[in-house]
């Protein structure tokens, strides 16, 4: 699933593991995903939010997730259903621009589709919308 994506795009799932697994999560949110971005690849995030700093952008998020007790890293968190989707809008971004690879910034363009999440939120909250990222990255 994951070969046409960009070791950091790679990454910033595996971070986002990482995130559910510290916030005790029993599966990877899109809060999870967006601080997994935030981990991986700033500048793509900084590019388009100008309100706030990054910090205070991961303070925002985490304040949103539900906390319980750490889960170990060795158990295999399952992917959100809204993040199946997102991924799924990744690649279909990705072709729509036709790179041949799903990046950071086809991830971000993912999120942003899936209106209703708590990612998405987070961002249009921050005046960061898919059509003005879309303009950008063409």
């Amino acid at each position: 699933m994951f070969e046409r994506y960009t070791e950091k795009a790679r990454r910033v799932i595996f971070f986002a593991r990482y995130e559910a697994s510290l916030c005790g999560g029993m599966s990877i949110t899109t809060e999870h995903l967006l601080l997994g971005l935030l981990r991986e690849d700033q500048s793509i995030l900084s590019r388009f939010i100008h309100d706030t700093s990054l910090d205070n952008l991961r303070a925002e998020i985490e304040a949103r997730i539900d906390m319980h007790e750490k889960v170990p890293a060795s158990i295999d968190l399952p992917l959100s259903e809204a993040n199946k989707r997102i991924l799924a809008y990744a690649d279909e971004e990705s072709r729509r621009l036709q790179t041949g690879h799903v990046g950071t910034e086809h991830l971000l363009l993912g999120i942003l589709r899936e209106e209703k999440c708590g990612a998405a939120e987070i961002l249009r909250g921050h005046g960061v919308g898919l059509d003005a990222v879309r303009d950008a990255l063409a």
